[in-house]
């Protein structure tokens, strides 16, 4: 993400409740390096087996499975 990009998105982000003084603990995280792992996902996608074993529910293991136990 470019920092002019950042500079556009980062004032819609919320303001996390500990600098607020409403309590909380300090993020994990920045919230640009979350914003680029998800940009990159959704730019480049997920292989098949990244996704949680138990999603989509009742599912088979492809997605050709998942969109065939829907039938019926």
């Amino acid at each position: 993400m470019s920092d002019a990009e950042w500079a556009a998105i980062r004032p819609l982000l919320p303001v996390p409740a500990w600098l607020q003084g409403r309590g909380g603990q300090p993020e994990g995280y920045c919230h640009r390096q979350l914003l680029d792992a998800i940009r990159y996902l959704v730019a480049g996608g997920i292989s098949w087996r990244a996704m949680p074993a138990d999603f989509p529910a009742g599912a088979g293991s492809t997605p050709s499975s998942a969109a065939g136990a829907t039938t019926g």
